[in-house]
């Protein structure tokens, strides 16, 4: 049985992609910490604690009790990923930061993760590796080269290859160079893997020459890009239950529902949305696009139409709703909703794209040894 485990695991693109593929496989671990903040924390000294405790269940309890004494705020990102997917022993960790890899030495065929992307991004103050989000990405090396994964796949925003001149992009290079694994990355489109969204991402795969028969080499496009757009996937067009996924392809069944009048906009907030911006941040304000918008994980904060995405339905215009940001990133309907709107909203967004993990995934399991 195929073993995994994921860093900033977000709601599990891919132990769906895995699930959507009929692939068996192991949860070893699994962890994020929900984008929950720990102020006046210590990290080294909290990590020499941690090392110094016997077993991860043990450091697994000191961790998240650590979380819950300095912070009310709950672990969405934790409800939603047990709400779908099981773990043995409970082996969900809230902190990559004191995180002890040398627990699972051998014990992990892929390594998945893709540390927070704000620091990268083309929308925002880009601080890269200056940004304290932007250093996590050593956090996830480090994990690598304690655990010794067969494989591992790492995520991010394209902004990550052009920050800085490409200078970001060097200096993380280079840290992959160090963990002694063949790797190979390339930045590939959501649109072109069957999701109707435009969203480019960067991934790097590593591997062990040992554990993989041949090279590895990143899928080819395939000759049907896209095999529904967004109107096809609206809730009026395929209502709850009828986003399924059969031997692994996403369908959409026909029969439609309405929704609810919260999702559309009032004169107000459509008048703002529909502006173009301002000279310094113009965005033209189109709507009904076929292709999507990447999707943001603020979306559920009504930007304007030139970076998010809005539908007119019987003439009004109303945003996605969380169901349907789901679908554009590949989870089918039998993905269950177990958090408030506005966390939906952000977890879809904080998302990989399940269907580019399993264009990836078909060219890896054939030749993985596990």
């Amino acid at each position: 049985m195929l073993r995994i485990a994921t860093l900033f695991s977000g709601i599990g693109a891919f132990e769906q992609a895995l699930k959507r593929m009929g692939i068996e496989y192991e949860i070893v671990f699994a962890c994020d910490n929900g984008n929950i903040p720990l102020e006046n924390i210590d990290f080294d000294k909290e990590l020499e604690k941690v090392l110094s405790l016997e077993g991860p269940a043990q450091k697994r309890d000191y961790v998240e009790n650590l979380y819950k004494t300095h912070s009310r705020k709950e672990n969405y990102v934790k409800k939603s990923y047990e709400a779908n997917y099981k773990i043995k022993d409970d082996m969900f960790f809230y902190d990559i930061k004191l995180l002890d890899g040398k627990d699972f030495t051998g014990k992990v065929d892929i390594l998945i993760g893709g540390s927070p992307c704000q620091s990268f991004s083309t929308v925002g103050k880009c601080g890269g590796l200056k940004d304290t989000r932007g250093t996590l990405f050593y956090e996830f090396a480090r994990l690598v080269k304690e655990i010794q994964p067969k494989m591992f796949l790492y995520e991010n925003v394209r902004g990550l290859y052009t920050h800085d001149g490409g200078n970001t992009w060097k200096v993380i290079q280079s840290t992959f160079d160090e963990l002694n694994y063949q790797y190979k990355f390339d930045l590939l489109n959501a649109k072109d893997y069957g999701i109707p969204q435009n969203r480019r991402r960067l991934y790097v795969v590593g591997y062990k020459e040992k554990f993989l028969k041949n090279n590895f080499e990143y899928p080819p496009t395939p000759e049907k890009n896209v095999y529904f757009n967004v109107k096809d996937i609206l809730q009026e067009n395929c209502k709850e239950g009828n986003f399924v996924s059969i031997n692994g392809k996403l369908e959409v069944i026909a029969g439609g529902e309405q929704v609810d009048k919260r999702y559309f906009l009032s004169p107000k907030v459509k008048a703002y949305v529909l502006k173009p911006g301002t000279k310094t941040f113009y965005q033209k304000p189109e709507v009904d696009l076929k292709i999507a918008r990447t999707l943001l994980a603020t979306m559920g904060n009504r930007h304007r139409a030139g970076i998010d995405n809005y539908h007119y339905v019987n003439g009004e215009l109303r945003m996605l709703t969380e169901r349907e940001a789901l679908r554009l990133m590949g989870f089918p309907d039998d993905f269950k909703i177990v958090v408030s709107r506005a966390q939906m909203y952000k977890q879809a967004g904080n998302s990989i794209v399940v269907d580019v993990l399993i264009h990836i995934l078909k060219i890896v399991l054939p030749q993985l040894k596990y």
